[in-house]
């Protein structure tokens, strides 16, 4: 299996989680960076969007990811939350795109499954397998990094294995056509 760089994004207006693991399946992950993109909620909303975007864009130019995993957005009770993260989410994608990356979006409970084996742990046991899966000193902080590692992690266990799938549908399609 080839190493893989991927850039993970826990999207969010306040905190936007930033992630970047290396690796492969079936081989120690690496780390190679984590953060948090904060802007002031005081703010106003375009400037905030803005300064994702730069971050995001500074990020990939520094760490040149192969594909940026995304956490997809789900519904919750509060209208205004869901709207930002789902702003951020499109400025991740946005800045993808503009420097040809895949995106994979990734559901919590997907992330969690990946790096726990239970779609229902909680932020603690995230943190606590993310820091053994990348052997970190340190937990990451706050939660939104911990969860862009995660996102990647998830990326590069479980993208291979999309990846997979995907070739064996074409060339099942391909000997179909001939």
């Amino acid at each position: 299996m080839r190493s893989v760089r991927v850039l993970g994004v826990d999207p969010g207006l306040t905190r936007c989680g930033i992630g970047v693991v290396e690796g492969s399946v079936g081989r120690p992950l690496s780390m190679v960076d984590v953060g948090v993109i904060r802007t002031p909620s005081d703010l106003d909303l375009s400037r905030r969007l803005l300064r994702l975007e730069e971050a995001l864009d500074a990020a990939v130019r520094t760490h040149r990811p192969e594909v940026m995993a995304v956490e997809r957005v789900f519904s919750q009770h509060n209208v205004s939350t869901v709207m930002g993260t789902a702003q951020a989410s499109g400025i991740a994608m946005l800045v993808a795109a503009r420097h040809g990356l895949e995106v994979r979006l990734h559901t919590p409970s997907e992330v969690k499954a990946a790096v726990t084996g239970s779609g229902r742990a909680d932020k603690a046991q995230v943190t606590l397998m993310v820091s053994r899966l990348l052997r970190l000193a340190q937990a990451p902080k706050p939660a939104d990094a911990a969860d862009a590692l995660a996102l990647a992690i998830c990326q590069i266990w479980r993208g291979a294995a999309h990846d997979r799938l995907a070739a064996a549908v074409a060339a099942q399609k391909e000997r179909t056509v001939r």
